[in-house]
């Protein structure tokens, strides 16, 4: 069975370095990987909507030299027709080198990984994880602070059903000197599990509040998130809770000169589009970091390699 990525402990501490080692060479020199992936093929099999990690995939395999076959929509394969994950990654594994996955159901992306013979990477599955996400966070703190470790990092928003806060504090959680402060209102705290795995049972300290405004002066980085309706059974727990915490440039003058804005996107209304212009705001810079981390992670499960590591 080929390796897969289906969640962030499937990648060491080193190897995550490695990565973002690779992105920041492919950042310094992209056509020394031009022609890295020639002749390969991704398959993106995307059962729920996407934007910005559809097509962020599509244009790594592309600057990376290779080609790209894509399913978007369950109604636009044979999941329409009752076919099952495991099925589709037999058959897709027919066709591509590499799989990119993103399916409402959590578990669907290590279900695929178990029956492919190609590589697997999970590009979301439901509420459960979204390391590739995360691997653009890493990237975008390391890029902006010089380091990962010694950082109070601010977490703000949907913390229970955020698949990339899970992801982000597992993977900070192996960097030293951190501390989290959790924000949220206490029907979307972040779950006990997550907590104990991430955070308890490695002594790191956190504090947990629901008021943004007493805490932002304290903070490194503030990870804002949106609060997802597709992730609530009752329309009207969201209605309630969708405008918890809106970040304002009035709010951004009491944090640090050097506070870093991070947002996995898309936003609704959490940001104001006035924060945009403040140099503090990172989240678009995310959005190319993503990029530039899914192609390291693409050559890294080809076993390919370019610029000055061939």
């Amino acid at each position: 069975m080929a390796r897969s990525v289906i969640d962030v402990p499937d990648l060491t501490k080193e190897e995550l370095d490695q990565l973002m080692d690779t992105a920041e060479d492919i950042i310094a020199r992209p056509d020394d990987y031009a022609d890295a992936c020639r002749r390969k093929k991704l398959a993106t099999l995307f059962f729920e909507p996407s934007t910005r990690t559809r097509l962020s995939f599509e244009a790594a395999m592309y600057e990376l030299g290779g080609n790209v076959l894509s399913v978007t929509g369950a109604n636009s394969s044979s999941a329409a027709k009752g076919e099952s994950v495991a099925d589709t990654a037999k058959t897709v594994s027919c066709y591509a080198d590499i799989i990119a996955m993103r399916h409402p159901k959590e578990g669907a992306a290590s279900v695929a990984a178990r029956n492919a013979s190609v590589p697997v990477i999970n590009a979301g599955d439901g509420g459960h994880c979204h390391p590739t996400q995360t691997l653009a966070d890493l990237l975008t703190i390391r890029r902006e602070k010089g380091r990962l470790g010694n950082l109070t990092v601010g977490l703000c928003g949907d913390l229970k059903f955020g698949r990339t806060v899970h992801s982000l504090l597992n993977a900070m959680s192996r960097y030293e000197g951190l501390r989290f402060v959790l924000i949220s209102p206490e029907e979307l705290k972040v779950p006990s599990y997550v907590k104990s795995d991430a955070l308890k049972k490695k002594g790191i300290p956190y504090t947990q509040t629901e008021n943004l405004e007493e805490v932002i002066g304290d903070l490194d980085i503030l990870y804002m998130t949106r609060v997802q309706r597709e992730r609530f059974f009752n329309e009207e727990d969201y209605l309630r809770l969708r405008d918890s915490y809106i970040l304002t440039p009035e709010k951004m003058k009491k944090a640090r000169d050097d506070l870093s804005v991070m947002h996995p996107l898309p936003r609704v209304n959490e940001i104001s589009v006035a924060v945009d212009d403040d140099p503090r705001a990172c989240y678009f810079k995310q959005v190319l970091n993503g990029k530039y981390m899914r192609m390291a992670l693409i050559l890294m499960l080809l076993g390919l390699k370019g610029g000055t590591q061939a």
